[in-house]
């Protein structure tokens, strides 16, 4: 069912899975949010040089550039963008005290369209950019 109290959002998946880019879609776009998606770090900075995204999920372990680095290249150019992360390493990073600056909320891999609505509405601002 869809969920009416979300605005709709412009946002942009970062996975170097096409399995999880294609989850991820498919459960924002139920909800009406208009979604383009990335397989990497150097690709997503691609997809920001254009119109801005009100917010930005990323994988943390992808190759060449982390989600962790992926996010403060982002913070650098547009510090309004949020930036969520999701992870099957949520525990180990939380365990280890890893800094994750730019991050504004940490996602554990596997989850449910409910955590991404409540992602959606922590992290983006009331009325859509």
């Amino acid at each position: 069912m869809k969920n009416a109290n979300i605005p709709r959002r412009r946002i942009l998946v970062v996975d170097d899975e096409p399995m999880v880019c294609d989850a991820v879609e498919l459960m924002l776009s139920f909800d009406g949010h208009s979604v383009k998606t990335a397989a990497n770090g150097a690709e997503a900075l691609a997809c920001l040089e254009g119109a801005p995204f009100d917010l930005v999920i990323t994988d943390y372990a992808m190759p060449q550039m982390r989600g962790d680095e992926l996010a403060q290249r982002i913070q650098a150019r547009n510090p309004a963008t949020p930036v969520v992360m999701i992870t099957a390493h949520a525990e180990l990073l939380a365990a280890t005290r890893t800094p994750l600056p730019g991050i504004v909320m940490v996602i554990s891999k596997p989850f449910m369209l409910e955590t991404l609505r409540d992602a959606i509405r922590k992290t983006c601002p009331a009325s859509p950019a």
